[in-house]
């Protein structure tokens, strides 16, 4: 019984005029080989040779070529095409002259129109434009994409949260909110990141590149967002708005800020006292008193500030700027609140009431002092003797005592005191009262 020879299953189709068969699934072409385990098939033009990579069936998988000459291809007797190995050489020669070299960055494809899309990356070739705003594409994927902008078409879904996205690039950022991934990592301090634009923007705190920069007041970003934000200060425009109470603002991280004041939401607590706040700011800089950071200092007397708001306050007193005026009397401060606080002696309002006796007070310092009497509360203390008083007034009079400083005299006699109450009670000696 005869040696039965190995079956060599194949499908081709061949074109006088045809420069390549060029398998990849832009074209829309298909497999060549009918067998799954068989691969793709692409013919040489010049050597005349059609090159295949098949797997002969009970054998290894090698590389031939069919012969051709000018009549057509030379078949044997069962119809197949005749076949003959090719060398190591000869692979590597025809692996050469199918390549498409590109003449900018050295780069080989076997594919012509990768080849193409490629160059088009060097030369900024955009051939494909969207008919509804002009925009253009250097890929036909990219301007379907982009489509789906004006179409409003949202093809991918999260199975998690079921929110839908237009783009598969951010519907896969998305997929890792849900399962963790941070697969893009600083090289310098570890902090991982979704995307790698995100990866990409944080590099530039360590780098202290800010790329983007505006061009009303030349103020830098390192972030394309956060000079978008910030432009809205010029322009004016403030597109998020409150649903509570209608105020707007130039971002929504400050609207999503504000509206904690309508939920009373305090999502930021202090580890070390347990105080909650409402805004992040508010915690960074309550956090300092604890770690007794200033990181603000002026640049007149070198004074220390935890924000940045209290340096500026503290600068007018160097400059004698006193922006804020009473229309009643005419007096002027350099912090607001001390202008809205005189403004009660106008008016005669008291807002700060106590619970416990009823009195009530102009002043929230004032409130806040006359609170201790009924708490007990004391504290402010004493290092030289270790005495409390419930008020810094109190404290500052009796540090006096150690000091020796005696700051009110009479203008009588001259006579010195350490406490106003002594003086004012001195004075009754010269005006008989």
């Amino acid at each position: 019984m005869s040696e039965e020879k190995p079956i060599l299953l194949l499908s081709f189709h061949t074109e006088p005029k045809q420069e390549s068969l060029d398998f990849d699934y832009e074209n829309g072409a298909q497999g060549a080989l009918v067998d799954s385990e068989m691969t793709s098939v692409k013919l040489e033009d010049e050597s005349k040779t059609l090159e295949l990579n098949v797997k002969i069936k009970g054998e290894e998988e090698k590389n031939v070529v069919i012969i051709k000459n000018g009549e057509g291809d030379l078949l044997n007797h069962d119809g197949i095409p005749e076949v003959e190995a090719v060398g190591e050489k000869q692979q590597e020669h025809c692996n050469h002259k199918k390549s498409h070299h590109c003449p900018h960055c050295e780069k080989h494809f076997s594919s012509l129109s990768l080849f193409k899309k490629h160059v088009n990356i060097h030369t900024g070739e955009k051939h494909y434009s969207c008919s509804d705003c002009g925009k253009c594409f250097m890929r036909s994927s990219a301007l379907t994409e982009h489509q789906r902008v004006h179409t409003g078409e949202k093809s991918y879904c999260c199975f998690d949260c079921g929110k839908s996205f237009s783009h598969l690039v951010n519907f896969k950022a998305h997929q890792r909110i849900h399962t963790g991934e941070k697969p893009y990592s600083c090289s310098d301090c570890g902090k991982c990141f979704l995307k790698s634009s995100e990866l990409i923007s944080h590099q530039r705190v360590h780098t202290g590149e800010k790329p983007y920069s505006c061009n009303d007041c030349g103020k830098s970003f390192f972030q394309l967002g956060s000079l978008k934000v910030h432009q809205r200060i010029h322009t004016g425009e403030k597109p998020y708005s409150c649903s509570d109470c209608g105020k707007c603002f130039i971002g929504s991280s400050y609207l999503i800020s504000h509206q904690r004041v309508h939920t009373n939401e305090k999502p930021f607590s202090c580890s070390d006292c347990g105080k909650s706040f409402s805004q992040l700011g508010n915690f960074k800089a309550h956090q300092r008193i604890h770690t007794g950071v200033k990181p603000y200092s002026c640049s007149d007397c070198g004074k220390c500030f935890i924000r940045s708001s209290n340096l500026i306050t503290h600068q007018r007193v160097h400059t004698d700027e006193k922006s804020f005026s009473c229309s009643d009397c005419g007096k002027s401060f350099i912090r607001a609140y001390e202008l809205t606080s005189h403004q009660r002696v106008h008016t005669g309002e008291k807002p700060y009431s106590c619970y416990d006796c009823g009195k009530s007070f102009s002043q929230l310092c004032n409130f806040k002092a006359h609170q201790r009497i009924h708490t007990g509360e004391k504290p402010y203390l004493c290092f030289e003797c270790g005495k409390s008083f419930s008020q810094l007034g109190s404290l500052k009079v009796h540090k006096h005592i150690h000091t020796g400083e005696k700051p009110h005299s009479c203008f009588d006699c001259g006579k010195s005191f350490s406490q106003l109450g002594s003086l004012k009670a001195h004075q009754c000696i010269h005006t008989g009262q």
